[in-house]
């Protein structure tokens, strides 16, 4: 699904119209990226949390000229799925 389908979904799943939908989740969008930039997370019981991760500075290799390359550390979105999120992904009755 992309993000077009995506606002489609929402509008139909709201009653909103779709230029609505496409606002709502611009706004949702900027809130949580406005959160993670603050090194804070979002957690909405039962669906996930975003939040940000350290990851270390390491070496690596250039795939195409074999050359080791140092990849820098940086700090990095994450999601992680709720427990009603895994159990509708599974199948789980509610």
């Amino acid at each position: 699904m992309n993000r077009v389908e995506f606002v489609e979904a929402m509008a139909k799943e709201s009653g909103l119209t779709k230029a609505d939908s496409e606002r709502a989740l611009k706004a949702f969008t900027n809130a949580v990226e406005k959160e993670l930039k603050k090194k804070g997370k979002v957690q909405l019981v039962g669906f996930g949390t975003f939040e940000t991760s350290k990851r270390a500075a390491r070496k690596g290799k250039n795939p195409k000229t074999g050359e080791a390359i140092k990849i820098p550390a940086a700090t990095v979105p994450k999601f992680k799925a709720g427990k009603a999120l895994k159990d509708t992904v599974n199948g789980a009755k509610k």
